[in-house]
């Protein structure tokens, strides 16, 4: 199984294999057969290599299941049937969501909200909103449906680059990471086994779907869930960061109204930076990394800013190593 993990794009190479339709047997699984209507602004239809694509305005879910072929049908249908629900469920929690995240406040409710919540309670950080673990959520959310039925040996769900896995015994994925749309060919590989405790990928950076404080243009993040993954990605990404007449930046809310972030300056543009500063910021990211790393909330990270990188690698074979293609490994991890 092949993966490419970006900001906000994915691509993914094709797999060859019997085709699984969907419980509904009059939405055909052929490739270009139509979109079929969930309900509630819902949508699902076929992608090449047998991948499920599963769309609710802001929500891009691509999908695919391997496995006994009852079971795959039977997974398939349940997460059909219940994904048209989450847009509103979380919609009507967003007040709660967009604050910065405290033990004082209440758990909302919800399971994907639940999920948002308990990974950037994890973190520790002094501010971060659960925004910080949407995508992330939504992904593990859809994967725990696939995997509860039995017959489903392996799976993946990519939210928009954030990627929850199902593994079973002797299965892996291969993934590559693409850290812009405007470069779309991969820049990193790894392998995740099911022996390793790796159940989620995510990249955040200043390029990405979301605003970020930092410069970096990718951190590519592996830790045992897809929310944990995001909301630390979130967290390096901003970290990776420095002063630099080329760096522009504006008020969050001024781009977004509806911004968590509120007034807090995100990146707009990064220009050509020197050397020491692309080493200056990726070292205050590389701080954080190793921080999340040594505590046990994420197995590994990479750092990429302008063709330099910083990997920071857990101590165990649980924490498979992320290695940048093409660009300067700027040092190891002190």
């Amino acid at each position: 199984m092949h993966e490419c993990v970006a900001p906000h794009h994915s691509q993914l190479r094709p797999l060859t294999g019997r085709q699984q339709p969907l419980a509904d047997t009059s939405f055909s699984s052929t490739v270009g057969s139509g979109v079929r209507d969930l309900g509630a602004g819902a949508s699902a239809s076929w992608l090449a290599g047998e991948r499920l694509f599963l769309q609710h305005g802001p929500i891009n879910l691509i999908v695919r299941a391997e496995g006994e072929a009852q079971a795959v049908d039977y997974a398939y249908h349940e997460l059909c049937t219940e994904f048209p629900t989450w847009l509103s469920e979380l919609a009507a929690q967003l007040p709660r969501l967009r604050m910065a995240e405290s033990k004082r406040l209440a758990i909302p409710e919800g399971a994907v909200a639940r999920r948002m919540v308990t990974a950037v309670r994890a973190t520790h950080a002094e501010f971060v909103t659960p925004m910080a673990a949407v995508a992330g959520a939504v992904a593990d959310h859809a994967i725990a449906l696939l995997a509860r039925h039995a017959g489903v040996t392996r799976a993946w769900v990519n939210n928009g680059g954030d990627i929850a896995l199902h593994l079973t015994p002797s299965t892996y994925v291969d993934i590559a990471v693409v850290p812009s749309l405007q470069h779309a060919g991969a820049a990193a590989s790894l392998r995740i086994a099911e022996s390793t405790s790796v159940r989620g990928i995510a990249t955040s950076g200043w390029q990405g779907r979301s605003q970020s404080l930092g410069i970096a243009d990718a951190v590519t993040v592996l830790a045992a869930s897809a929310a944990l993954a995001d909301a630390a990605a979130t967290l390096i990404a901003n970290a990776v960061n420095a002063q630099h007449p080329h760096i522009v930046r504006a008020p969050a809310n001024t781009l977004d109204e509806d911004s968590d972030l509120g007034t807090r300056e995100v990146t707009v543009e990064v220009g050509v930076l020197d050397q020491d500063t692309i080493h200056r910021a990726l070292k205050s990211g590389q701080t954080v990394a190793q921080d999340l790393c040594a505590r046990g909330i994420i197995n590994s990270a990479a750092l990429l800013l302008q063709r330099s990188w910083l990997s920071v690698d857990g101590p165990s074979e649980n924490s498979p190593a992320i290695t940048w293609l093409g660009s300067d490994n700027i040092g190891a991890p002190n």
